[in-house]
């Protein structure tokens, strides 16, 4: 296993898995769209020249072609951001890897508001959805860059096809080598009796832990959960913490229809679970240019609206 703690941004992450599994397994293949200096997958083309292919600003055929090259027995990791590796090549993903069971691993950078200047075109905050109606592909969006590293050698291992979100830029070493990072399995990042956060993606924990130090200092004890397996769901993790909390605050980097909030929602019902749920997402809104900290605001995913939506469930 590599030393995380050495990566300056997420980048580093997703290119040394891409390497590390170049190295051990010669199925794995990279594929980019024009962006490869924009992820950094130039690095595995200079060790793998013969296994990374730059197909240009097409996605779509992109994802096609990676259907192929998993008919003959290799396993492509391909990259675009997120509001491409969705949206644009959905029909070629739907169709020649799902229909067809291939597996392809798409890694979509920047998505929601971590795509930041390039704007409201560039947002995806429907991709969740769109990739859940994808029967059997793994979704997740990691905390931290060592779960980052760690989940995308596991969805290799998994067998499956599988959807990545995640951001380019900074970084946050959040969990050391006691903290167990399991595809599928939740991380129960905070304890807490009166409410509980869930939380996906870098950002988002980070603002949730924000938030329940805060609501700590005010006499109120938050779990915060950090999802980095969307799909399949930790339902386990899920509905132990609504039975002993009784109220949750899901977060998510999109929007509610589809989503990982209408997703939790849905599980608490058929389960039977009495509680109290309160979303932060983008709801029915579309993307606009700003920063990270100007969008965050502008959006309600800072930890003062997290605590407050909090605190008002555990009124």
């Amino acid at each position: 296993m590599r030393d995380t703690s050495t990566f300056e941004n997420y980048k580093d992450a997703v290119v040394a898995a891409m390497i590390d599994l170049g190295r051990e397994h010669d199925d794995v293949v990279v594929m980019d769209a024009d962006l490869s200096s924009c992820i950094g997958s130039t690095a595995f083309q200079k060790e793998f020249p013969e296994r990374f292919y730059n197909v240009g600003i097409a996605e779509a055929n992109m994802a096609a072609v990676a259907g192929g090259l998993s008919s003959v027995g290799l396993t492509p990791i391909i990259h675009s951001f997120g509001c491409f590796a969705s949206r644009r090549m959905y029909d070629q993903l739907f169709i020649s890897v799902g229909y067809a069971h291939r597996t392809v691993h798409v890694i979509g950078s920047d998505p929601g508001i971590t795509a930041q200047y390039n704007g409201g075109t560039h947002m995806p905050f429907e991709d969740i959805a769109l990739m859940r109606q994808i029967p059997g592909m793994i979704i997740y969006e990691p905390s931290d860059a060592r779960s980052l590293y760690s989940l995308m050698i596991q969805a290799y291992e998994s067998g499956k096809s599988s959807y990545l979100r995640t951001p380019r830029k900074g970084v946050i070493h959040r969990y050391g080598e006691d903290v167990e990072i399991r595809l599928g399995k939740a991380i129960t990042a905070r304890q807490g009796d009166d409410v509980t956060i869930v939380a996906t993606g870098a950002y988002l924990v980070d603002q949730a832990l924000k938030a329940a130090e805060s609501l700590a200092g005010k006499g109120v004890g938050a779990r915060v959960i950090d999802l980095h397996t969307i799909r399949p769901l930790d339902e386990e993790t899920i509905l132990k913490a609504a039975k002993e909390t009784g109220r949750m605050l899901i977060c998510e980097n999109g929007r509610y229809a589809g989503g990982t909030g209408e997703m939790i929602s849905a599980v608490l019902l058929k389960a039977g679970v009495p509680c109290k749920v309160d979303f932060v997402n983008v709801g029915e809104r579309f993307g606009e240019v700003g920063s990270l900290d100007y969008l965050a605001t502008t959006f309600g995913f800072k930890a003062e609206n997290i605590e407050a939506k909090a605190l008002a469930l555990v009124k």
